[in-house]
């Protein structure tokens, strides 16, 4: 049996993101692999694992999350950013290389769902120190 690679990714904004992550880890047995603080008592950035999936999640700002597609290449986010702005699609991220070395984008949907792009390749289970 061939082992799928994660590549799609549910990300959500929460009021109290700690209270959440505290909720999904007590109630439903996801594993915080991930969290970085943010400003105040916010949470920049986790990512919680439950049975080899991974989740991401933060602290309510003006953005929205929505999915996050992981793809392999520079080259691939820039075809992808091409053809949406070729047809279109809101940009509402521009294309750009991030300081954790993901090169990436984000649209917006005919009904407003957020849908970014990007080299980051979040992975379920591992820690970081």
């Amino acid at each position: 049996m061939t082992q799928t690679l994660q590549r799609i990714y549910p990300a959500v904004r929460y009021d109290d993101a700690r209270a959440a992550i505290d909720w999904l880890t007590s109630c439903l047995g996801f594993r915080d692999d991930v969290v970085y603080e943010g400003e105040g008592a916010t949470i920049a950035h986790a990512q919680l694992s439950l049975g080899g999936n991974l989740i991401m999640l933060g602290s309510r700002k003006d953005d929205v999350f929505g999915v996050y597609i992981a793809l392999d290449s520079p080259e691939e986010v820039d075809a992808q950013y091409a053809r949406a702005k070729s047809a279109g699609a809101e940009i509402v991220r521009e294309l750009c290389d991030t300081e954790y070395g993901s090169r990436e984008f984000g649209v917006r949907d005919p009904e407003r769902h957020l849908w970014s792009f990007g080299t980051y390749h979040p992975r379920a289970g591992e820690t970081t120190s």
